[in-house]
């Protein structure tokens, strides 16, 4: 096949993947993106350490991405943790599995790995675009603005990998969305994935307890119960542990118009033993008493009680039980899209082919979180990314062989 001109709108992981599957395959690869730099979320993802992928069973992990689990399977096959681990190897990057599954670079970095990867686009031949702001199109061509003003290019297939909507300061800020809704693109709105919730706290708890975490606690919801810890915030309720329950909680409250995250704040104490020993408390001692001595409960833990249970529960043994073993937090509404680590909603699997090209756009294709899916954070987000922006590499190259 005589090599292509392709054009790759977007700078992430997505689009850096395809980038590399194309011009592997001589194709004349540019990458536009509209930020100063590359991989900008990729790298604000590992400021804190960079979860490239987990390790738990596989079958499991392919399963992660609710409704859209079968239509990224087969992108995931040909893409697999255990692969995301031995291409980042080949890129200098060893990595460990931590006690969660989550797998890291031993650097727990992500700057060293981002480095190396532009370094061999480049000598694969990709032309990086920077301070490129995709606009649309003028017929089939593809327009930008730019420092210089507006450009107008050619490509023979062009590939969109724009990202979502969370974190727009760092360019995944949606506005694609209108450039395809014109073009008869079926879009689901956008929702904020993996996200902390707010909560109608007391000005009082608020006050005393914002940024305090809930440690060794277990959380339950429609998704599931997990062990784990999360933060209170002056908003509502923050951390990964919050996370896990994101999609359920949104989803509830969309669906139902509330919803609350269940906490057993004594998991390694049963309800009978816990009635028992709330039981053996004088009746004149104070609750904060009764809560430290029978249940092992202080601070923000204790307060939490206070905050939500009510003044019948807190006198009787088996209901103030009941109440620590499985207290609901009722939640209001997520945080901004803004502040969520990704966003649920996008291009609809039906507006796509079995290449992950548009269907109403022919020479156009779609990766990364522009598609319509969510997953947990630990690692399932980002290899998500590398598959996808892999398997519209792949469907690129069918389709221009089918045009050859």
């Amino acid at each position: 096949m005589t090599a292509k001109q392709i054009a790759i709108i977007g700078g992430g992981p997505a689009g850096l993947m395809a980038a590399e599957m194309l011009s592997a395959s001589s194709h004349a690869v540019t990458v536009y993106d509209g930020m100063p730099t590359f991989g900008r979320k990729f790298l604000l993802a590992g400021k804190s350490g960079l979860n490239i992928t987990h390790s738990e069973d596989y079958h499991q992990f392919a399963a992660r991405f609710g409704a859209a689990s079968g239509r990224l399977r087969a992108a995931l096959d040909a893409f697999t943790p255990s692969d995301v681990r031995a291409w980042a190897s080949g890129l200098g990057t060893e990595t460990f599995t931590g006690t969660s599954g989550r797998v890291f670079p031993t650097a727990m970095k992500a700057s060293p790995l981002l480095r190396a990867w532009l370094k061999r686009l480049e000598a694969q031949g990709v032309t990086l675009m920077p301070r490129h702001r995709w606009t649309g199109f003028s017929g089939t061509d593809l327009t930008f603005e730019t420092q210089n003003g507006p450009k107008t290019i050619q490509s023979d297939a062009t590939l969109l990998a724009l990202g979502g909507a969370s974190w727009p300061r760092l360019g995944a800020d949606g506005s694609w969305i209108p450039l395809l809704l014109d073009k008869g693109v079926d879009i689901t709105g956008f929702q904020p994935a993996n996200c902390g919730f707010d909560v109608d706290w007391s000005d009082i708890f608020k006050e005393r307890f914002a940024g305090a975490p809930l440690k060794s606690v277990t959380t339950t919801s429609d998704a599931g119960t997990f062990p784990g810890e999360f933060v209170i915030s002056r908003h509502g309720i923050e951390g990964s542990l919050v996370y896990a329950h994101s999609a359920a909680l949104r989803d509830n409250l969309n669906r139902e118009g509330h919803a609350a995250l269940t906490v057993d704040l004594a998991p390694g104490r049963s309800l009978e033993r816990l009635e028992k020993d709330l039981a053996r408390q004088s009746e004149k001692a104070s609750l904060a008493n009764r809560l430290r001595k029978g249940a092992g409960l202080e601070g923000v833990k204790a307060a939490l009680v206070r905050e939500l249970a009510s003044p019948s529960m807190l006198n009787d043994p088996a209901l103030l039980a009941s109440r620590i073993k499985a207290i609901p937090i009722p939640v209001i509404r997520p945080r901004p899209i803004a502040e969520a680590i990704s966003s649920a909603g996008g291009i609809r699997f039906d507006a796509l082919d079995q290449n992950y090209m548009l269907k109403s756009l022919p020479g156009v294709f779609a990766a990364g979180e522009m598609l319509d899916w969510e997953a947990p954070t630990g690692g399932y987000l980002l290899t998500a990314c590398f598959a996808t922006g892999r398997a519209a590499a792949g469907g690129i190259n069918n389709w221009l062989l089918g045009r050859a």
